[in-house]
C-alpha cells in the first residue's frame, strides 16, 4: 500500500488491492460507495447493532524523500499521513473477525476515498447504501506522531478542529499606472481587510472556544508597470473548535469583507472549499475506547485541548455516535504530511487490537 500511493478520488487500484486481500475472509457483503470507496459486512445470525470501523485510502500530492525499500514509486505522491498504516489495520481486523465472527447485528469495515480533500466522508454519508446500513456506532482512529508509540489519545467532545478555505474575489476597474485615480484598485481594501480581520481574530468575546484565521494567499493585479490592479484574490483558512464559532467567524468576516468592498465601490464574490466540520466524540464511544484499551493493558491519555488540524470524520459524527481516537506513532516519528513521514509499521498490531477489543465489548 505504501509503494502504490493514490490521490483523493483516484484510489481504484487502491480499492482493488483491499479488495483482494479483503476476500480471504469472506465478508458477507461487498458494497462500492462512488467509483472508490468499498464497504464489507459481516453478517451475525440474530438482529443486533450495527458496529461500523473506517479506515482513509488516499494518499498526498508529496514526493517521498525516505530511503525505505518499499518507497512510493508513484512520483510526488506518497501517504506521508498514513493512511496506508490504517488501512492495513482494519484488514487485520477482518482477519480475526473472520475467525470470529458477530452472532448478533453486523461489523462494516469502510475504506473512504478523499480524506485529504473534505469531500469523502460527506460523499459517504449522503450514499444511499450507506444509509441504509444505519450504523448504531463508527470508530476510527489516526496515528499521531508525537506521541509514545502504541498510546491511545482520547478526548471528550471535540478532537479536532473544523475548518474551511475562504476564497475572496474583489472586482475593481483597471487604469493606467500613471491616472489610477481612473482605476478603482483592491489595494487600498486589502489593506483594510488584512487589519480588521487580524482584529476580529484577537476578539476573544465574539467566539465561546478557540478560533483560528490565516491569511494564506494575496493575489493583486497583473505583474504589468503601467498597469494600475483592478482584480484581487483573498485565500485564508478559517479554523474553530467549535461548529458554532465556526459560523460566527464565516459571517464576521463575510461582514467586514463586504462593508470595506462596499466602501471602496468594489464588487466582491466569496466561495468555500475543503469544508471539515468539528469532530465532535459521543461521551459514551469515548468511554467504550477507553475501557476496551485499558482492558488489553494500553496506555490511555485523555487530552484537554482538540488537536487544530482537521478531519473528515466529522461528518459523520454529525449524524451517528461516533468516537475518533489517536494512537501514538513514536515521538522521533516525523510530522504527519512530512515527505520523510513512513507509518511505523509495529503500532499495526495495537491499532488491530484496538479495534478488536472494541468490537468484543459491542458484540
Amino acid at each position: 500500500m505504501h509503494q502504490h500511493p493514490e490521490l483523493s478520488n483516484d484510489e481504484r487500484h487502491t480499492s482493488e488491492r483491499i479488495i483482494r486481500a479483503m476476500k480471504e475472509y469472506n465478508p458477507d457483503e461487498i458494497l462500492w460507495l462512488g467509483e472508490t470507496g468499498v464497504l464489507f459486512v459481516f453478517k451475525g445470525t440474530e438482529k443486533g447493532e450495527t458496529l461500523l470501523f473506517r479506515s482513509e485510502l488516499d494518499a498526498l500530492p508529496i514526493k517521498e524523500m525516505t530511503e525505505v525499500e518499499y518507497k512510493s514509486v508513484n512520483d510526488n505522491v506518497s501517504h506521508a499521513c498514513g493512511h496506508d498504516g490504517h488501512m492495513a489495520i482494519l484488514v487485520g481486523l477482518a482477519q480475526k473477525i473472520s475467525n470470529d465472527r458477530p452472532t448478533k447485528g453486523n461489523v462494516v469495515l469502510l475504506f473512504q476515498p478523499a480524506e485529504e480533500v473534505e469531500q469523502g466522508a460527506r460523499d459517504v454519508v449522503e450514499n444511499p447504501k450507506f444509509m441504509a446500513i444505519k450504523p448504531d456506532y463508527i470508530f476510527a482512529l489516526h496515528n499521531i506522531p508525537g506521541f509514545k508509540k502504541h498510546k491511545i489519545i482520547l478526548k471528550k467532545g471535540c478532537f479536532a478542529s473544523a475548518s474551511k478555505g475562504m476564497t475572496v474575489k474583489l472586482m475593481g476597474k483597471t487604469a493606467h499606472a500613471a491616472e489610477p485615480q481612473n482605476g478603482i484598485s483592491p489595494a487600498s481594501a486589502i489593506s483594510q481587510i488584512i487589519n480588521k480581520l487580524h482584529d476580529l481574530r484577537e476578539n476573544n468575546m465574539l467566539f465561546s472556544d478557540f478560533i483560528l484565521l490565516t491569511i494564506i494567499h494575496i493575489q493583486l493585479g497583473e505583474i504589468a508597470f503601467g498597469t494600475s490592479p483592478g482584480y484581487a484574490e483573498m485565500r485564508m483558512t478559517l479554523r474553530a473548535f467549535k461548529n458554532e464559532d465556526m459560523d460566527v467567524l464565516t459571517d464576521k468576516c463575510e461582514t467586514i469583507i463586504r462593508d470595506i468592498a462596499n466602501a471602496e465601490k468594489l464588487d466582491c464574490k466569496f466561495s468555500y472549499s475543503e469544508a471539515f466540520p468539528a469532530t465532535m466524540n459521543n461521551d459514551d464511544c469515548v468511554g467504550i475506547v477507553e475501557q476496551s484499551a485499558k482492558q488489553i493493558g494500553l496506555d490511555v491519555q485523555n487530552i484537554e485541548q482538540p488537536f487544530k488540524w482537521s478531519e473528515d470524520f466529522g461528518y459523520f459524527a454529525e449524524k451517528y455516535n461516533t468516537c475518533y481516537f489517536g494512537l501514538g506513532s513514536g515521538q522521533n516519528q516525523p510530522p504527519l504530511h512530512n515527505p520523510d513521514f513512513d507509518f511505523p509499521d509495529d503500532i499495526i498490531e495495537t491499532g488491530i487490537n484496538i479495534f478488536y477489543s472494541i468490537y468484543k465489548k459491542i458484540h
